[in-house]
C-alpha cells in the first residue's frame, strides 16, 4: 500500500467512532492524523513515554503488553485491523502505562489529542461516541478477567478458537450471543482459521504457559476436534468443539 495515496477521511468514516461525522469533520480530523509503518518487532511506544494521541491499526497486528520487574511479559491485548487503542489514557494526561509492539508489518493511524479535543468542544456527541468505544474495551477487559478466573485452561483455548470464527460465518453471531449468555446454539460447521500471532503470544494473552497451550491444542487434535497445520487450524464441527468445554 502506498500511504501517500491513503484516503484518511474515507478510512475514518468507516470506523465506528467516526461513522456519524460529517465530511467537514472528517477532513479536520484527518489533518491531525499521521500514518506510520512499523516493521515486525518494532516498538510503537514504551511505558513512561507521553501519550498525546490514540491509534488505529490499519494493517497488521499490534501487541499491548506489560513487563514484570523480572522481565516476564504479559500480553494484555492483541489489536488487529480496524481496532483502536490508547483512547482512554490519552485524556488522563499521563504517560503510557503499557508497551505496544508491532507483531507483523503494520500500518498505524494515529490521531492527535488536540484534534480530538477540538471536535469534542464543537460537538458533544463526538464525546459520547468516544465514551461508547472506551466502554466496549472496558467490557472486553472485564470479560477477560472473568474468563481467566472462572474458566479452565482448556475452556479458555476453546473459547478463543470459537471467537476467531470468520465474521461472515453463520456461527459467528451465535458465538457472540452465547458469550453474552443468550443461550444461542451453534450449528455444526466445517471451518478453518489462522492464528494471527505465535502460539507463545496467544498463550500469554490467555494467561497460560506456552507449553500448556500447545498441550491443549494437541489434546484437542487427538480428540478429533481440531486439525492443525502450523498456524492453520481446521475445526470439523464447531458444535462438538463448544460442547467439549463442559467436559
Amino acid at each position: 500500500m502506498d500511504i501517500r495515496q491513503f484516503d484518511i477521511p474515507r478510512y475514518l468514516s468507516a470506523q465506528p467512532l467516526f461513522q456519524e461525522s460529517t465530511p467537514e469533520e472528517l477532513i479536520r480530523l484527518s489533518q491531525g492524523c499521521r500514518l506510520r509503518r512499523f516493521s515486525r518487532g518494532e516498538d510503537i511506544f514504551r511505558v513512561g513515554e507521553p501519550c498525546e494521541e490514540f491509534h488505529v491499526t490499519v494493517l497488521g497486528q499490534v501487541k499491548l503488553f506489560a513487563l514484570s520487574p523480572s522481565g516476564q511479559e504479559k500480553v494484555i491485548e492483541l489489536v488487529g485491523p480496524g481496532c483502536s487503542f490508547a483512547e482512554a489514557l490519552m485524556f488522563t494526561g499521563k504517560p503510557y502505562i503499557i508497551n505496544a509492539q508491532a507483531l507483523s508489518e503494520t500500518l498505524l493511524l494515529s490521531v492527535e489529542k488536540t484534534t480530538v479535543e477540538r471536535e469534542i468542544q464543537a460537538d458533544p456527541r463526538f464525546a459520547m461516541r468516544m465514551l461508547a468505544g472506551i466502554s466496549r474495551r472496558l467490557h472486553g477487559l472485564v470479560h477477560d478477567v472473568q474468563t481467566y478466573t472462572l474458566h479452565s485452561g482448556m475452556q479458555r483455548v476453546i473459547s478463543y478458537l470459537l471467537h476467531e470464527l470468520p465474521e461472515d460465518s453463520p456461527n459467528a453471531t451465535r458465538v457472540a450471543l452465547a458469550g453474552a449468555g443468550c443461550g444461542a446454539a451453534l450449528e455444526p460447521g466445517n471451518l478453518r482459521i489462522t492464528l494471527p500471532v505465535s502460539k507463545a503470544t496467544l498463550a500469554s494473552r490467555l494467561s497460560l504457559t506456552p507449553e500448556y497451550f500447545s498441550r491443549v491444542l494437541h489434546e484437542l487434535e487427538d480428540a478429533g476436534l481440531i486439525q492443525m497445520d502450523k498456524r492453520d487450524i481446521h475445526i470439523p464441527n464447531t458444535t462438538r468443539l463448544a460442547e467439549h468445554t463442559a467436559g
